[in-house]
């Protein structure tokens, strides 16, 4: 289809783009968080638009596409991950350092009752922001065992503060 497209066949490029977008947003769902697929999609569109005179019809297309796709989902995680981080707002304020420590040594008292098991896992995925998969590295439980751990774990916090909320 892309060589009759470049001999000015709109209704095989029009075939064309439409069935490369479901392969392409397939492909970028393995890959992209759900807000970046479509906008991902449309660029690597655009690209075949631009750059379908390099085509070489002697050649395979899927390599050709898949090039264009690779090379367009490097400069997504790039923009994405220049995105990630943003400035600090000059007027922000940090919390009152006595209040802080109060609070975190209360949660340490909290994580103190559970199991150790439960609160690593708590304390790897919830509060420093590590994946399941990263945890389960960390720690040497399985991925299901680190997700059951912060389940029961996030049970039993909330019974501790319901049951100290009503002795009260």
């Amino acid at each position: 289809m892309m060589a009759a497209a470049q001999q000015g066949d709109a209704g095989a490029y029009r075939a064309l783009l439409t069935e490369l977008t479901p392969w392409l947003r397939r492909y970028y769902a393995r890959r992209l968080p759900p807000g970046a697929i479509e906008d991902t999609v449309q660029d690597v569109l655009l690209a075949i638009h631009e750059k379908r005179h390099t085509y070489d019809p002697a050649r395979p297309f899927g390599p050709w596409l898949a090039a264009i796709a690779r090379y367009k989902w490097i400069d997504r995680l790039r923009s994405l991950k220049a995105s990630a981080t943003e400035p600090l707002d000059e007027t922000m304020h940090a919390p009152d350092d006595m209040e802080g420590a109060v609070a975190g040594s209360t949660f340490q008292r909290l994580l103190g009752e559970l199991k150790p098991s439960q609160a690593a896992a708590i304390r790897l995925v919830k509060l420093e922001g590590y994946s399941a998969e990263e945890a389960s590295r960390a720690t040497g439980q399985s991925v299901s065992l680190i997700k059951v751990n912060i389940h029961r774990g996030l049970k039993r916090l909330a019974h501790i503060i319901r049951a100290d909320a009503d002795a009260d």
